[in-house]
C-alpha cells in the first residue's frame, strides 16, 4: 500500500485508512468478531491507519481496536477521539483540561497501548476555549502519550487559533463527491498551514458505492434510515448522480466506490480518506482504490457532476 503524510508534522499512514466505528455502532448490526478480522486483514493489505473513538459504543470500539491489534501495534498508526458523550438522547461536549487527561488515560487503557498516535478533539466544547484544550494536549504530546494532535469538524479560525498554541497534524471532517463543505475555507487553510485532512464518510456513507438503490436496503436501526439524502425524491435525485460513478468504474475496471474515493486522493497529497466496513472483502477492495489513477477529464466530469449544489437533502436532519 502506497504512504502518504498528513501535512508537514511527520506524520505517515497508508493512503487509505480503516474507520472503524461501524464494527460496533450506527450502520446496521454490530459485527466486533467480523471487525476483529477485518483490522487483522487490513494490516496484510497494508493498511497502516485505523480510527476509533471513545464515544462509539461507548467505549466497546477502542477495545475492539485494541484486541485486534495486539502483538501488531507496530504495524499501526491509531487514531482516536475525546471531548463528546451521549447521555439519555443529549450529546454533551467536555473539552476541559482535566477531561482531556483523563479520557486519554481512560483510551490508552482500553486499547491496551502506552501511547495514542493521533488524538482527535472530536467536537469542539462551545464551554471551553481552544486554547484551553490545545495547552492540554500539548502536555500529552510532551509526556509522550500521544504522538500528533488531531481536530475534528472545526472551521478555518478555530483551526488557526488550535494550530498557534500547538501544531495540529489532521484535521478530520466529512468529505466525498457528495459533500464538498471544506473545499470552501477550511482545506485551503489546511494547505497554507501545513495541515492533513482526513474524509470520514468518503463514499458517502455507502450511497457512493452504488449498493442502496431503496430504503428498504437499509437494515432495521440503520442510523441512515433518519437522514435526508436517503429519503423519498432525495434518494431519488441522488441516485442519477451515482450513474456517474457506476459508468466511470465500469470503464475503468473498477468498483464505485474504489472511484470515488480515487477522486478523493487526487484532490490533494495530504489526503487520506478512511472508508469504514465490518466486511474483508469491501476492506480489501477499498484499499486498492490508492492504485486507482483517474485523468484529469475524469476527475474534471465527476466534479462537475456532483456539484454541491446538485446533491439533493442535508448531511443530517
Amino acid at each position: 500500500m502506497k504512504r502518504r503524510t498528513l501535512g508537514s508534522q511527520g506524520l505517515t499512514v497508508s493512503a487509505i485508512g480503516l474507520g472503524c466505528m461501524g464494527m460496533t455502532c450506527v450502520y446496521g448490526t454490530p459485527d466486533e468478531a467480523g471487525g476483529q478480522r477485518t483490522i487483522q486483514r487490513a494490516l496484510d493489505h497494508g493498511v497502516t491507519f485505523f480510527d476509533t473513538a471513545e464515544m462509539y459504543g461507548p467505549h466497546i470500539n477502542e477495545r475492539l481496536v485494541g484486541r485486534a491489534l495486539k502483538g501488531r501495534r507496530d504495524e499501526a498508526i491509531i487514531a482516536t477521539k475525546f471531548g463528546v458523550s451521549v447521555e439519555d438522547g443529549t450529546t454533551h461536549f467536555d473539552s476541559r483540561p482535566e477531561n482531556v487527561h483523563a479520557s486519554c488515560d481512560a483510551s490508552l487503557a482500553r486499547l491496551g497501548v502506552d501511547h495514542i498516535d493521533l488524538y482527535y478533539q472530536h467536537r469542539l466544547d462551545p464551554n471551553t476555549p481552544i486554547e484551553e484544550t490545545m495547552g492540554a494536549l500539548s502536555e500529552l504530546a510532551s509526556s509522550g502519550k500521544i504522538g500528533h494532535i488531531g481536530l475534528s469538524e472545526v472551521d478555518a479560525e478555530t483551526i488557526r487559533r488550535a494550530h498557534a498554541v500547538h501544531p495540529v497534524a489532521a484535521v478530520q471532517s466529512e468529505y466525498s463527491l457528495w459533500t464538498r463543505d471544506v473545499e470552501d475555507s477550511v482545506l485551503p487553510t489546511l494547505r497554507e498551514l501545513g495541515i492533513g485532512l482526513v474524509p470520514y464518510s468518503p463514499l458517502g456513507r455507502g450511497f457512493l458505492t452504488g449498493s442502496i438503490k431503496a430504503a428498504s436496503d437499509l437494515s432495521k436501526g440503520d442510523w441512515r434510515s433518519g437522514n435526508p439524502r436517503f429519503q423519498g425524491g432525495n434518494l431519488d435525485a441522488n441516485l442519477e448522480l451515482v450513474k456517474a460513478v457506476e459508468m466511470l468504474a465500469s470503464e475503468k475496471g473498477a468498483t464505485p466506490a474504489q472511484v470515488a474515493l480515487a477522486w478523493l486522493l487526487h484532490q490533494d497529497p495530504h489526503i487520506v480518506p478512511i472508508p469504514g466496513t465490518k466486511r474483508e472483502r469491501v476492506m480489501a477492495e477499498n484499499a486498492a482504490a490508492a492504485d486507482l489513477v483517474l485523468e484529469a477529464d475524469e476527475l474534471a466530469q465527476l466534479t462537475s457532476i456532483f456539484d454541491p449544489s446538485a446533491v439533493s437533502g442535508g448531511r443530517y436532519a
